[in-house]
């Protein structure tokens, strides 16, 4: 369990992980309640499981990793396990969603997304599984 929750008592990590849990949240709380104009979980699934044929058990889970782990990374709990699913979500997401659009974030008007913002998020969460939650996290403390 101390691996686990250990961590470095880096204040880079908790800068990190404070910010990834703006985003997440914000991104997650679109898929999940449909605020700051998005379409709420069973839209969310729905669409994923039609578009991507991504089941929609996944799609929840997804969607709930995305959503309740931004909450999670804010105290600095179970980082690890938070943000290797956030790395999976990523993944898939780069892969199912902007693989065929290349690299850039933006190509033009309605020509999608390419994968360079999910990786740059995939690459962040990377940091935190490799150094913990930093400073103030609940894993910090839990370790010891």
């Amino acid at each position: 369990m101390d691996v686990f929750f250990q961590s470095e008592s880096s204040p880079a990590l908790l800068i990190l992980r404070l910010c990834l849990a703006v985003v997440f949240f914000a991104h997650g709380s679109q898929h999940f309640a449909g605020w700051f104009g998005g379409r709420g979980l069973k839209s969310t699934v729905t669409n994923w499981n039609e578009r991507y044929q991504i089941p929609v058990a996944i799609g929840v889970i997804g969607v709930f990793t995305e959503f309740f782990g931004s909450f999670a990374l804010v105290i600095g709990f179970m980082t690890r396990l938070v943000v290797l699913g956030l790395m999976i979500f990523m993944w898939v997401a780069m892969r199912k969603g902007h693989w065929g659009n290349g690299f850039f974030m933006a190509h033009g008007p309605g020509s999608g997304s390419g994968i360079e913002y999910c990786l740059v998020l995939l690459l962040m969460n990377l940091a935190l599984l490799v150094g913990g939650g930093g400073v103030l996290s609940l894993d910090r403390w839990l370790a010891g």
